[in-house]
């Protein structure tokens, strides 16, 4: 009995490390951002599927991404403590220390660049670093600057489509940019209606990440029907770049129409529940658009 009793404490020990290690990376979040730039890959013209390639580049992106999130965590670990929906999580929660966090960080950052690198390339090993250190280290410190943390966040968070076409293709040229272009311009709605949503916990921890006085107000929905609508153009530019094809253009305007929709409904009702309408168009659009244009590689 005490022999199952002490295994069974350290399978819970174990799996309880594991769900803190997880939630410090945000695997959850973080499996969308690596899909796109599998995505991006893949559209490179001369790439063919090969599953090995895409489980690596997944591995790299998985880690450099999870890297970049704990240095986050790191960063706001007396912040979190002061958000209803943070104040869980490992650091602020005192069920992993400061120091484990920091090595935790080191590790899955080195192995994801040298997997990019030593995998595919060196271009786009570098391009995860500079992304890992824009997120991790301009990005989550400005967010209690001013506002123009979600333009620096943009970048980054934009990037992992440039990561995957150089990995492809070992260059930075204008399809890459056209896919790096969509995702950039789509992070500013999607990202005012999170912080829309939770604007009473950021305003609590010192986040000032919604335009113009900081308030959720018809300037900010304003600012994201303007965003929409220029994703609505940028969305066809890989069908007249010939990476992807007609269809694929089709159905970026219409989804692209579908998310202005959401964006002036936001406008007309400045609530909550229009923001978190946003939200949730922000992710089908993504979703459907990139999907989409994966089935129709020119």
């Amino acid at each position: 009995m005490q022999e199952n009793s002490i295994k069974l404490s350290t399978s819970y020990a174990v799996a309880s490390k594991v769900k803190d290690y997880s939630q410090l990376m945000k695997f959850n979040l973080t499996f969308m951002v690596v899909f796109s730039s599998v995505v991006a890959y893949l559209l490179v013209p001369e790439v063919e599927f090969n599953i090995i390639k895409v489980l690596l580049l997944f591995a790299g992106g998985l880690l450099v991404s999870g890297s970049a999130n704990t240095i986050n965590q790191i960063w706001e670990k007396e912040t979190d403590k002061l958000m209803a929906r943070t104040a869980v999580r490992p650091l602020p929660a005192g069920r992993m220390t400061e120091g484990e966090a920091i090595v935790l960080a080191i590790i899955t950052g080195v192995a994801g660049i040298l997997i990019m690198g030593y995998s595919f390339n060196w271009l786009s090993a570098g391009l995860s670093l500079l992304s890992l250190v824009l997120y991790g280290f301009v990005y989550t410190p400005w967010k209690k600057w001013n506002s123009l943390a979600v333009l620096v966040g943009a970048i980054p968070g934009a990037m992992p489509l440039l990561i995957g076409w150089a990995a492809g293709a070992n260059t930075l040229s204008e399809g890459g940019w056209s896919l790096f272009a969509i995702q950039f311009l789509w992070q500013f709605p999607h990202f005012w209606a999170i912080a829309w949503i939770a604007h009473k916990d950021y305003a609590r921890a010192g986040f000032k990440l919604l335009p113009g006085n900081g308030e959720p107000n018809k300037f900010t929905a304003l600012q994201a029907v303007l965003y929409t609508l220029l994703i609505i153009p940028a969305g066809v530019a890989p069908y007249l770049l010939h990476i992807t094809g007609r269809i694929s253009a089709i159905v970026a305007i219409l989804a692209g129409l579908f998310f202005l929709y959401r964006a002036i409904n936001l406008y007309r009702k400045s609530d909550v529940p229009a923001a978190r309408k946003l939200m949730f168009g922000s992710y089908i659009y993504l979703t459907i658009v990139q999907l989409v244009q994966l089935l129709d590689k020119y």
